[in-house]
């Protein structure tokens, strides 16, 4: 089986998908933490391809930072300063070859994430 990642992002306070949040991976080693790609999220809160592709995906430690801050300030939560909730960054583990769905459900105040399906 080939591995490759994904991510849905849902916004838990207003019920629907979170279109338009910027999505950064990071391949972290020993030595550095590495930019791997940025995406954005589409009208149903996915990017519009695998965040790590089978032809790219290795086994290893990422992370996944979420520009919530950015997201909520175009959907007009109204500011603070600072924000309660801006940069979400996920850190973990990918240990097998297979299907990795990382899912992030956000509102203002909290966020949770699991390894989905």
């Amino acid at each position: 089986m080939t591995g490759y990642l994904t991510t849905h992002v849902l916004d838990t306070a207003r019920g629907c998908p979170a279109q338009g949040l910027k999505i950064e991976l990071f391949r972290i080693t020993d030595e550095r933490r590495e930019l791997l790609d940025t995406l954005v999220t589409n009208d149903d809160g996915r990017t519009d391809r695998q965040i790590l592709p089978a032809e790219r995906f290795e086994t290893g430690t990422y992370e996944l930072v979420f520009h919530a801050g950015d997201y909520l300030t175009v959907i007009g939560t109204p500011p603070e300063e600072p924000r309660f909730l801006d940069i979400v960054p996920l850190r973990f583990g990918m240990s097998e070859h297979s299907h990795y769905h990382v899912p992030l459900l956000i509102s203002p105040f909290g966020y949770s994430t699991y390894r989905g399906s």
